[in-house]
């Protein structure tokens, strides 16, 4: 959905743009054109039931189409799609077996295999990192998965405050704030830093009666996002489920180093030395990321763009 604030929007919001500056005209269906209800147990996550979605498809003259996401509205199009053999790509974003088996206590076994049936009939599936193409194929994924790197948008991710020496270390987290991405693990050490949370989700409100000394930003976009990111003295990533990250990347590009497990999304973000840390206790990795050169870390991030997110995307279409 457009107006969400996840890695899926900032994702193909970004790569629109590219697009456009390639020559190619860009149409969503997405779960704002029809009806829809809350996800139990989680309000941002909106259930489409997709009524029509098959003229919407056949209206749009499509040349390629990409089916991003394994809800109901991505499984209506793969189902409309085969029967009328039309060829499409999709793309794995998010890490669904852990997700629901952290909420729900789905056991992963079964939403790997809706995956690998959600995925079977694409012409090649996309995601984020070589880790997770080593990940979907150690769980059966038999097709083409390729990986798709992302990007920083720097003329929107752009300071406007110059960075001040903090008398205690900031550690700042942005992103969903949401069980799956582990906070209560940054939250905790709110007593050795100042720890700064910016954006929003169903854990906040637990979350801030639970540990009173971290600060809730809320969400925050453009300069005043970047401003977060350039006061902060580390950048945390509690999350062990995430496939990438995006908010490392923009981090990074502003200097401030990332400190997180090592798990599937940091693995192939985080430079050991260079970039940031990664330990199975967080504090040790916050303390190493405290010791680089914030310049370093901000040239690191240079390989990190939209317009090679977009390469990789458009010379993997199919026709359809």
């Amino acid at each position: 959905m457009p107006d969400q604030v996840n890695g899926v929007v900032t994702t193909f919001k970004n790569l629109e743009k590219q697009a456009h500056l390639n020559g190619y005209e860009v149409e969503y269906i997405d779960p704002t054109r029809f009806r829809r209800m809350q996800c139990p147990g989680y309000s941002e996550v909106k259930l489409a039931w997709p009524w029509g979605i098959g003229r919407m498809i056949r209206d749009s003259g499509a040349d390629h189409i990409h089916i991003a996401t394994e809800g109901p509205v991505g499984v209506a199009a793969s189902n409309y799609c085969w029967r009328k053999g039309l060829r499409y790509n999709t793309s794995y974003h998010t890490k669904f077996p852990e997700f629901l088996h952290k909420l729900y206590n789905i056991p992963m076994a079964w939403t790997y295999w809706y995956m690998r049936w959600f995925h079977k009939h694409s012409g090649i599936v996309l995601t984020t990192t070589q880790t997770m193409v080593d990940e979907l194929r150690d769980n059966g994924f038999r097709w083409e998965v390729i990986p798709w790197t992302r990007g920083v948008d720097r003329t929107n991710l752009m300071p406007t405050q110059e960075r001040v020496a903090n008398p205690i270390p900031v550690v700042m987290y942005a992103g969903r704030v949401s069980r799956e991405k582990n906070l209560t693990a940054l939250c905790e050490l709110g007593n050795q830093y100042r720890v700064v949370i910016v954006g929003d989700g169903p854990d906040r409100e637990r979350l801030q009666r639970q540990y009173p000394a971290v600060e809730f930003a809320g969400y925050k976009k453009g300069s005043d996002l970047a401003n977060y990111y350039v006061q902060a003295d580390v950048f945390a990533f509690p999350s062990r489920s995430d496939t990438f990250g995006i908010v490392m990347i923009e981090a990074i590009s502003v200097g401030t180093p990332v400190a997180a497990y090592p798990v599937p999304g940091p693995i192939d973000i985080v430079e050991t030395g260079v970039n940031g840390y990664m330990n199975e206790d967080l504090a040790t990795a916050i303390e190493l990321a405290l010791t680089l050169d914030r310049a370093a870390v901000a040239d690191s991030s240079k390989k990190w763009t939209w317009a090679a997110c977009w390469d990789i995307f458009q010379k993997n279409l199919v026709k359809a």
